[in-house]
């Protein structure tokens, strides 16, 4: 990758003379933004050379702590990687600092300028070129949950649903779908749609999902599956920093409260041939699809238990995967079905695509793309069949199969060998080392429920 034009700095900062620093961003392996912040007048050189970051970036955990068994630590001397501008990143972040902070995503590059292997972003790169290859291109939509959560913890010091801006009043109901709702946090989702239009972030829509204090943001299809990724993780970013603007925090932990519905992200998909044909759509106009939509389904069921790890990176994603709250428990496909794993929504033929509910918000965006597109190519090329689609409540048809234990999912991801070929056994060792750490970390910790249930009366 070359540096990029010195115009689109110099067009930058004669456009926004009240931008004074540019943060430089790079998503990590669990889509924590890390990276620099430089003055203005640094933007040109950063441009030219690019920055140095050690690539042991990509083998921090959760809380910014080295792990070391990933190898990219100090067995590699810490040692420095370039990492350069992303073309059309470089926008204002306007609910910072009253407008006078900028932003640039950077991809990490190895020795030799090409693509470092740990970058989540290089990897899936590497997806989209396997489809190109195939004569394939991806349109991809995401859609992002997140709760905003008040800034006071509740007597327990656990977290609590915010108080309204309008009534004062703390959110108890679920309301799904409410315009009440957004119309109570309307100055919050206005700035967000002001700012992501300064951003140029292609929004769709915004609802109120089903949970106290839960919402639903949703960006339009691209079929430019980098950008698309590159706008849901500068998305995530933005409502973070508005809602500490407006007193809360935005929080896309898969499970902040147990009883009340997880995080997701889902996933639309549909694919173009060279000619720009949605190979999907029948030309019967079957709602099903195409033979191609079915064996891409096919490759998405048969990778889906060996890729939980991906899509459910963290102790709390396991959390979220409970009966009755709209969470794929199997491998499982339906048309216009939201209790099954892989949906085909309705809506007109040309239109045709796959929607993929099994990941939660805390997934890396890039890594759960990367995943789809290659269990899609995995299954068009082996023509793996779906089997029959479910109709009526999948929950009850389908005992539980997809695991919910973080060890067996990493256990499950390192054994694959159709992942271990899409992502490399280079790059799974660094992600697995990572997560076997954070897990071993989690089991040194005691929770109050453990003291409540064993401590007197065992």
């Amino acid at each position: 990758m070359h540096s990029l034009p010195a115009d689109e700095v110099r067009e930058f900062l004669d456009r926004h003379p009240e931008v004074e620093n540019i943060d430089l961003l790079i998503s990590d392996i669990n889509g924590i933004q890390r990276g620099k912040r430089i003055p203005r007048e640094n933007l040109e050189k950063a441009y030219a050379s690019g920055i140095n970051l050690p690539g042991s970036v990509f083998a921090l955990d959760i809380a910014g702590n080295t792990i070391e068994e990933t190898g990219l630590g100090l067995e590699t001397g810490d040692s420095d990687q370039v990492c350069r501008p992303i073309a059309g990143t470089l926008m204002p972040a306007p609910w910072l600092r009253n407008g006078k902070q900028g932003q640039l995503l950077m991809n990490m590059r190895d020795d030799k300028d090409g693509p470092f292997f740990a970058d989540p972003r290089n990897q899936l790169q590497k997806q989209v070129d396997v489809l190109a290859a195939m004569g394939l291109k991806a349109v991809v939509a995401l859609e992002l949950e997140f709760y905003l959560v008040d800034r006071e913890r509740d007597d327990m010091g656990m977290a609590q649903p915010p108080c309204s801006p309008v009534t004062g009043e703390r959110a108890t109901e679920s309301q799904l779908y409410s315009i009440g709702e957004l119309d109570e946090y309307a100055d919050f989702l206005e700035e967000i749609q002001n700012a992501a239009r300064v951003q140029q972030l292609p929004l769709d829509t915004a609802l109120k999902e089903c949970a106290p204090g839960q919402f639903e943001i949703n960006l339009i299809h691209l079929d430019d599956v980098m950008k698309a990724c590159d706008s849901a993780v500068l998305l995530k970013r933005l409502i973070k920093g508005v809602a500490l603007r407006h007193g809360f925090d935005a929080t896309f932990m898969a499970k902040p409260y147990g009883d009340e519905a997880g995080n997701g992200m889902h996933a639309h998909m549909s694919l173009l041939d060279r000619d720009g044909n949605n190979v999907f759509s029948a030309a019967d106009e079957n709602p099903l699809g195409t033979e191609t939509l079915r064996h891409a389904i096919g490759g998405l069921l048969e990778l889906m238990p060996a890729s939980m790890a991906l899509f459910a990176p963290n102790l709390n994603s396991y959390r979220r995967f409970q009966q009755g709250l709209y969470v794929p428990m199997a491998p499982t496909w339906g048309f216009d079905n939201r209790s099954v794993a892989i949906r085909i929504p309705s809506g007109p033929n040309e239109a045709r695509r796959l929607e993929h509910r099994v990941a939660g918000a805390d997934v890396n965006p890039y890594l759960l793309l990367a995943t789809l597109l290659a269990s899609v190519a995995y299954g068009i090329e082996h023509k793996v069949s779906p089997g029959e689609p479910v109709t009526g409540n999948a929950y009850d048809q389908f005992e539980p199969s997809l695991t919910n234990s973080w060890s067996e999912a990493l256990t499950l991801l390192e054994e694959s060998p159709p992942l271990n070929s899409a992502f490399s056994k280079r790059f799974l060792d660094v992600f697995i080392a990572g997560r076997r750490s954070e897990r071993e970390s989690a089991m040194q910790v005691i929770s109050r429920m453990e003291y409540d249930w064993y401590l007197r009366h065992i």
